[in-house]
């Protein structure tokens, strides 16, 4: 009890500056992690954070158990830590720096696009999926959003090209040498084609869903993506989004369904939102304030 009136000791004592200072930073750090969190999940950096955590476990562990031996052999390849972690990390942390460069790390790639961006896009995606479903060709289209899928992107072609009706329907031909794959896109972007998913193995899958179908649950699964698929069977369109699947979709339908997705929230509700906490928290702190006022005598 000591220590708690202690610190609220201190932090009366605090000034109104550095009180608001102090929730700022912590507000960064927070912000900084999470954003750190979202680049390495999806990647493989993410399956080593979680190996790390279980050597720092049994390191522990072992200590408190005093199982000499074995702390003695995992104590031994701690001073490999900060050279392994660099050469471990160290796709994750070039690609980290470049998208502070390209200042993409404060921003998911939707917020980067304005809402005329988005609408063309996906008018751009629909129009494209209608022809595919009318001529029965098959199409495996994976929009990222917020969760990073650099491990699928490393496993294509490399594109980087603007999203376009021709360049999908190009990529889809059955003659294409990219057409056996997935197609990723990052904001208006096609990052890369020929993508090879990893398939669903959900039990809850009946037999009737096929190999695309399957990939395209896989990736929504583990990661937040949007996933279009035309089948080449029947033309049916349909779309996978949190490990669900939507089936025959009409275009109406689709172009809603995309908007939907892909609008990213008007900054401005964030910013309000910011402004109401501050001046709530600003209220408090005035001589005035209902946080200052004493019961009557």
């Amino acid at each position: 009890m000591e220590i708690v009136a202690e610190w609220f000791r201190q932090f009366n004592d605090t000034g109104h500056v550095s009180l608001l200072l102090m929730v700022i930073d912590i507000a960064l750090v927070a912000f900084v992690i999470y954003k750190l969190i979202m680049l390495v999940k999806g990647t493989r950096a993410w399956q080593i954070i979680w190996g790390l955590a279980v050597f720092f476990i049994f390191v522990l562990v072992s200590d408190r158990l005093h199982l000499r031996a074995l702390n003695w052999l995992l104590q031994v390849f701690l001073p490999l830590g900060p050279v392994a972690l660099v050469i471990l990390f160290f796709p994750e942390l070039r690609h980290a720096l470049e998208e502070v460069g390209r200042l993409k790390f404060f921003r998911s790639g939707f917020a980067m696009l304005g809402r005329e961006d988005i609408t063309n896009l996906v008018e751009q995606l629909t129009r494209v999926v209608d022809d595919m479903s009318k001529s029965k060709t098959g199409a495996l289209i994976v929009i990222e959003r917020e969760v990073g899928l650099d491990d699928l992107i490393a496993n294509g072609r490399w594109m980087d090209a603007l999203v376009s009706v021709d360049l999908l329907r190009t990529i889809f031909h059955p003659g294409s040498p990219l057409h056996d794959g997935a197609v990723i896109i990052r904001g208006n972007r096609i990052v890369a084609a020929s993508c090879t998913l990893p398939l669903s193995d959900s039990p809850r899958l009946g037999t009737m869903i096929h190999t695309r179908h399957k990939a395209a649950l896989g990736v929504s699964e583990n990661s937040d993506a949007v996933v279009l698929v035309v089948s080449e069977e029947t033309g049916m369109v349909s779309l996978s989004v949190g490990g669900s699947l939507l089936r025959g979709l009409q275009m109406d339908q689709l172009r809603a369904k995309l908007t939907e997705l892909l609008q990213v929230r008007e900054t401005r509700e964030g910013v309000q939102s910011i402004r109401r906490t501050m001046s709530s928290a600003l209220s408090r702190m005035r001589p005035g304030g209902s946080s200052d006022r004493r019961p009557g005598c």
